[in-house]
């Protein structure tokens, strides 16, 4: 089932978008702001995320261009009550896959969520994978897919990049402040338990016993160390 994101600051707007999708069959997450729709995307994976680009502080071009920055492809249509083309391109330039001026038909929507959806996935599936086995897990870091027994796992962006930093330094003690400055960069004034959390996650992921792990191990005092199999 396929994983939506609905952004929009308007309580009565986001929920009937929120509804509707629903109703399609989607899986479906709300964030009332930009910053809310952030941290969001970055604590999980979605298969799209629909926009609104009008909202106070962070506005939605605001969040396309971090997301984009951080290396985070996921999917994005905009909502705006901008209909100019100077608009649009920008949204288009930043990393928007698709754009969609209010007021906007539900069909229409429906539509190019559709569409988008089958032109990503077809994308994704059409590159060659390359998959490195990681415990339980096959990741491909290239197209961020995970799975374990074949099967596809949903995995967040940051928790891709924390798992492709500690392969990247195999045998290695990496400690959760080179983790914090390489992945989270400061940006958000995360603690070291924002790291042990991750690490919480993907040892449940990856590890035959997460209470006893042996592919990512704790160096007390130190930090964490990733064992090759």
């Amino acid at each position: 089932m396929n994983k939506i994101l609905v952004v929009d600051d308007e309580p009565a707007m986001r929920q009937g978008l929120a509804d509707n999708l629903l109703f399609e069959g989607y899986q479906v997450d709300q964030a009332e702001d930009g910053k809310v729709a952030l941290d969001r995307l970055k604590a999980q994976s979605y298969d799209l995320v629909v926009l609104d680009v009008m909202m106070p502080e962070l506005s939605g071009f605001d969040v396309c261009k971090k997301l984009r920055m951080e290396g985070n492809k996921v999917p994005v249509i905009l909502l705006t009550a901008k209909g100019e083309e100077i608009d649009r391109v920008l949204g288009l330039e930043l990393g928007a896959d698709d754009y969609i001026t209010k007021p906007f038909s539900l069909r229409e929507l429906l539509a190019r969520v559709k569409a988008v959806l089958r032109r990503t996935q077809q994308n994704s599936d059409t590159g060659p994978r390359q998959f490195e086995t990681i415990g339980l897990m096959e990741v491909d870091f290239k197209n961020f897919v995970a799975r374990i027994n074949h099967e596809e796992v949903k995995l967040s962006h940051r928790e891709f990049e924390v798992l492709k930093f500690l392969k990247d330094h195999q045998q290695e003690i990496v400690s959760r402040d080179e983790l914090l400055k390489n992945i989270w960069k400061y940006d958000e004034f995360p603690t070291t338990r924002t790291v042990d959390n991750f690490i919480l996650r993907l040892r449940q992921k990856i590890e035959t016993n997460p209470n006893d792990p042996k592919i990512i191990l704790t160096v007390h005092g130190m930090g964490y160390k990733m064992i090759g199999d």
